[in-house]
């Protein structure tokens, strides 16, 4: 059996940051990490801009000789069955037993299943492995079409544009990513859109998926050499639920430290809903940024060292010709200011009179 240490589930920024900020805080102590994916951790965030247009993006977040100079036990295509609460144990499908000290769950979200017929036949975009099969498809493609209006709906099918494929975004909403920032700038999002030259049909969904592309609720077809499911995702919290962590809305609860209701178990990244100081309640945050610096915050926490989580969470995107930055809290709010701007647009988001989000949108110098 291995010895004891600290233990992250998990190869994304949660569990890498919080694995390398335990690390240096204590050399000789184990370290290991569990990831199912059978790929070295890698950035998540260039699959859908970068990786998917072409470009020769180094996605990496550390080489495997990285993990070894620094005496961190990387173990891929590792699947977790269970965790033993009572004994501090990990229990792999294998059967092999990982024994722990500080546990952090990091185990992401997987991609919800588009449930129409032929659904299972669309590509999803949440790994490596799905953009790479992606890039492929695109390269001997004509057409797509992306489902969902979401920020990697939206990036997704201004990339396949841009790499000469005609593009449709079916989207069940009144305008993309109306969810997150109102019906103004998704409006605005839609025109971004229009200029890189995809076609979006709003306030419809797809009712079935053949061999040829989709049919839509209206019984409209759209021809598809290349179809995309980005029609969001679901928390992993399968383990944690079956060690009996305490869970709000699908999620684990930590507190602004990433401490779960577990002794010596933390949870960071997308599976956690955490107490935010700077914010003053519980927060759901999806981003890749956000996961990193809880994962740092479960790594101090884990090390005995004073830490918490007190930064406003935010992320950027790119669709077409223009880069979003947004900071804030996410859809709650009751009200909204779209401000113009020579290279592009503003918005501010309120809560009563408090500032909850703000975003950014302007144009790339290059268009």
């Amino acid at each position: 059996m291995a010895a004891p240490g600290f233990l992250a589930i998990g190869s994304g920024p949660a569990g890498v940051s919080a694995a390398e900020t335990f690390r240096r805080r204590h050399p000789h102590i184990p370290v290991r990490i569990l990831s199912a994916d059978p790929a070295l951790p890698y950035a998540k965030p260039p699959l859908s801009k970068e990786f998917l247009g072409g470009g020769h993006t180094n996605l990496d977040l550390h080489s495997a000789g990285w993990f070894a100079r620094h005496n961190i036990d990387l173990r891929l295509g590792v699947t977790v069955e269970r965790i033993d609460v009572d004994a501090q144990e990990v229990v792999t499908v294998g059967g092999a037993r990982y024994p722990y000290w500080h546990l952090v769950l990091a185990s992401g979200s997987a991609a919800v299943p588009l449930a129409v017929p032929g659904g299972q036949s669309a590509q999803p975009l949440r790994s490596f492995a799905d953009a790479v099969a992606l890039k492929m498809a695109a390269r001997f493609g004509d057409t797509a079409v992306v489902i969902g209006g979401g920020l990697i709906g939206c990036e997704t099918a201004s990339c396949l544009a841009g790499l000469g494929l005609a593009t449709t975004l079916v989207i069940p909403e009144a305008a993309p990513l109306l969810r997150r920032f109102g019906v103004d700038v998704g409006k605005r999002v839609a025109e971004m859109l229009a200029d890189a030259g995809t076609r979006v049909l709003t306030s419809t969904t797809v009712d079935a998926i053949d061999d040829n592309g989709v049919t839509l609720m209206t019984g409209e077809r759209v021809d598809a050499d290349v179809i995309v499911a980005a029609t969001g995702v679901r928390p992993d919290i399968r383990l944690a639920t079956r060690a009996g962590l305490a869970t709000d809305r699908g999620r684990v609860v930590v507190d602004e430290r990433m401490r779960t209701s577990v002794r010596n178990i933390y949870a960071a990244g997308d599976i956690a809903i955490a107490h935010n100081v700077a914010a003053g309640r519980r927060v759901v945050s999806e981003h890749w940024r956000d996961a990193a610096q809880q994962g740092l915050v479960a790594g101090l926490t884990a090390a005995g060292a004073a830490a918490a989580w007190d930064k406003i969470p935010g992320y950027s995107g790119v669709i077409g010709a223009f880069t979003l930055k947004y900071r804030g809290w996410g859809s709650d709010y009751d009200s909204s200011d779209l401000i113009e701007r020579a290279d592009g647009f503003s918005a501010t988001y309120r809560l009563g009179d408090k500032v909850v989000g703000t975003l950014t949108v302007t144009a790339n110098p290059a268009s």
